[in-house]
């Protein structure tokens, strides 16, 4: 058995590179957008130390143990399960895991692309001065008119897409290597930016008291499934994402520690926006912390149309949103190319327009979810709502729960002794006891609330 194999893709150009693209994979729309809202439904600051505990014994021991495999593999989630299976002696079916993430990154990129299309019409919005001033109907009704507009969404799904092709293409060190450099420092600019201006002009200290204050009434038991899953689905867990960007990583990379600071930056962008977020929802009269997935789209607009200054800083707002998707999409299309790559022997380019072909065709079923097929449902579902309960509560915590089994359990322990060489003895126990114990157990039972949330309750 050969430990250390060799990719045909190619490897990040340093430690420091795949940091930032896996930094770029887990931020996205689940920080900016989902994360705030959750928190605010859930009463703020207990909400938040429940999650970031959930992050260290949940999300960084399932990142580690993706990171090994694709690093073990060199190759697509796919390839990268299959050769460690084999180099593992192990029940072939185990390679089956390696197909669940890439078919979920595949379905989430699909409906991903229609959402970040909403951001990138927010920028035209919000840059026209067509909600200065506007209020929670005006906004309302601005949202849905963009929602029932087919071709506006397909617009923007198109042109979204279009900017995933144009990284992914380029290859790992000149397409995805050079976007997350040039991506992922711009972001935290762009964050820091409008934490000043949050600052300065919202109401910072009641973000802050509510963010923070840990008030253990105001946290069901709800709300720590809810970190627990949150916490789990932010580091882009389960969707191959993870893995194939572990597949470039640089052999003399320490994978405790590199994750380690990923889930650390990953946590920032989501803490930092919900300061940002909170500030200016309550500098807004009327407005509400616990407003829901409305509060993005709806309720920000309403206050950033209400602040001297606000619409500028309201488009840059959406343009950070915009980056963010950015980079997390790019991670959910690079596995499915490497994979078309490799099955085919096809070029880069064809391997994109393929498989960003299909994810069009796909991501149309979103699109009309919103107008033209609003009244179908299957399951109770509508198409875009029937995906979204596929991946996040099906499909992406069984490829955790059965990569944590695999790696805990399964895999040759040469091959995880020559991967986590130079991590430390603390943190290797400690890692072997969440994906042995706490993190199958957790991802579990988010497995099974989530199910019952949706077929019993």
């Amino acid at each position: 058995m050969a430990l250390q194999q060799k990719g045909m893709h190619g490897t990040w150009a340093s430690r420091w590179t795949f940091i930032m693209a896996a930094t770029g994979s887990a931020v996205g729309l689940g920080n900016m957008w989902k994360f705030p809202y959750v928190a605010g439904i859930n009463g703020g600051g207990a909400f938040v130390l429940v999650y970031l505990g959930c992050i260290l014994l949940i999300g960084v021991p399932v990142m580690m143990s993706e990171v090994l495999i694709g690093r073990h593999g060199r190759q697509s989630p796919v390839n990268s399960m299959k050769e460690t299976v084999t180099d593992s002696n192990a029940n072939s079916k185990w390679r089956y895991v390696g197909w669940i993430g890439v078919l979920a990154g595949l379905l989430i990129l699909s409906f991903y692309a229609v959402i970040a299309g909403w951001a990138l019409d927010y920028i035209l919005l919000m840059s026209s001065g067509e909600l200065q001033g506007v209020n929670g109907s005006g906004a309302g009704a601005a949202f849905e008119n963009l929602l029932a507009s087919p071709l506006r969404l397909i617009l923007w799904q198109t042109v979204f897409l279009g900017l995933c092709v144009a990284v992914v293409i380029g290859g790992v060190k000149k397409g995805l290597g050079l976007a997350v450099e040039t991506l992922m420092p711009l972001l935290f600019v762009m964050l820091i930016i409008l934490l000043g201006f949050s600052f300065f002009k919202g109401n910072f200290q009641a973000a802050f008291d509510f963010l923070f204050s840990f008030n253990l009434d105001a946290l069901s038991w709800r709300g720590v499934l809810e970190a627990m899953g949150q916490a789990f689905f932010t580091l882009s867990i389960g969707m191959g994402a993870i893995m194939a960007y572990g597949a470039y990583m640089p052999q003399d990379a320490n994978i405790g520690k590199t994750v380690l600071i990923v889930a650390f930056f990953d946590s920032a962008v989501a803490i930092i926006s919900g300061l940002i977020i909170f500030s200016i929802v309550f500098a807004t009269p009327g407005l509400e912390p616990s407003a829901g997935p409305g509060l993005m789209f709806i309720s920000l607009p309403v206050a950033f149309g209400s602040i001297p200054g606000g619409l500028l800083i309201g488009a840059t707002f959406f343009i950070l949103v915009s980056i963010a998707a950015w980079s997390s999409a790019i991670s959910l299309l690079e596995p499915c190319v490497a994979w078309l790559m490799e099955l085919k022997n096809l070029s880069r380019a064809k391997a994109n327009l393929i498989i960003i072909f299909i994810t069009w065709i796909l991501g149309l079923g979103s699109v009309f979810s919103f107008n033209i097929w609003s009244d179908y449902s299957f399951m109770g579902f509508n198409f875009f709502d029937f995906l979204d309960f596929l991946t996040a509560n099906i499909m992406l915590p069984i490829s955790g729960l059965f990569i944590t089994l695999f790696v805990a359990y399964v895999i040759k322990s040469e091959i995880v002794s020559f991967e986590m060489q130079g991590t430390s003895g603390v943190i290797l126990n400690l890692w072997r006891i969440a994906i042995r114990f706490i993190a199958p157990f957790a991802i579990s039972l988010v497995f099974i609330m989530g199910v019952y949330d949706n077929f019993v309750s």
